[in-house]
C-alpha cells in the first residue's frame, strides 16, 4: 500500500484537530479557569504531571504559568512540575516503583486547597490514578485533559476535561491547547492579582 501524498495526510490531520477542538468542554475548562484564578489570588499550589510527551506539555505549562502570566517578580502562579526533576523521578522510581513518581510527591509538596493537573492520553496509567486518588483524599481539586476513553481517570478526577479523540498525538495537542488558554486569560487578568 502506498502512503498518501503528504497534503491529504496532513489536511486529515488538521481536520481531526479542528473536530476535536469542537468537544471541548466549556463547563470543565471554565471550573479549571476559576480555579487557577482563585489559587493565584490566594497563594495556593498547582501541580501538573503525565508521562512521556505529557510529561513535555506539564514542563511547558509550568514555566508558562510561573512565569508567563505575569512577568512581575513574584507575582506569578506557585506551579510545580513533578515530572521535572529526574533525581527524584528516578529516585522514586527505583525505591518506590514508578507508580508512586507522582503521589510520592504530592505527599511531600501539597496542601489541602492545592490544585493538580493530570495530563493524559489513555487516563490508565497507575501514576496518574494513584495522584488522583491521593488529590480525592486529601482535599486537593484535581482536574484531568484526558483523550480516548477517558479511562479511569475519568472517574477519579474532580474535572475531567475530556476530548474523546483516539489520537495520541491529538490528545497531547489539545493539553498545550488546553493549558494555553489558562494562561492567556490568567495573563488578562494580571494587574487584578
Amino acid at each position: 500500500m502506498t502512503p498518501p501524498v503528504f497534503s491529504t495526510f496532513s489536511n486529515g490531520y488538521v481536520s481531526r484537530l479542528k473536530s476535536a477542538l469542537d468537544l471541548l468542554p466549556q463547563a470543565e475548562l471554565e471550573a479549571l479557569a476559576v480555579a487557577l484564578m482563585t489559587a493565584w489570588r490566594e497563594k495556593r499550589q498547582v501541580f501538573i504531571f503525565g508521562n512521556g510527551g505529557s510529561a513535555g506539555n506539564a514542563i511547558h505549562l509550568a514555566n508558562d504559568y510561573l512565569y508567563g502570566i505575569s512577568k512581575q517578580l513574584g507575582k506569578a502562579l506557585k506551579v510545580h512540575a513533578l515530572p521535572a526533576n529526574s533525581a527524584v523521578l528516578t529516585c522514586l522510581a527505583n525505591d518506590e516503583g514508578y507508580d508512586s513518581i507522582f503521589i510520592q510527591q504530592l505527599a511531600v509538596l501539597a496542601n489541602p486547597g492545592d490544585i493538580a493537573i493530570a495530563l493524559s492520553g489513555s487516563g490508565n496509567s497507575p501514576n496518574i490514578l494513584r495522584a488522583l486518588e491521593y488529590c480525592r483524599d486529601n482535599q486537593i481539586q484535581s482536574f484531568a485533559v484526558l483523550g480516548f476513553s477517558g479511562g479511569q481517570a475519568k472517574a477519579l478526577a474532580h474535572h475531567a476535561i475530556h476530548i474523546p479523540i483516539d489520537d495520541m498525538q491529538i490528545s497531547e495537542d489539545l493539553q498545550l491547547v488546553v493549558g494555553h488558554l489558562m494562561m492567556q486569560w490568567l495573563h488578562m487578568h494580571k494587574d487584578q492579582i
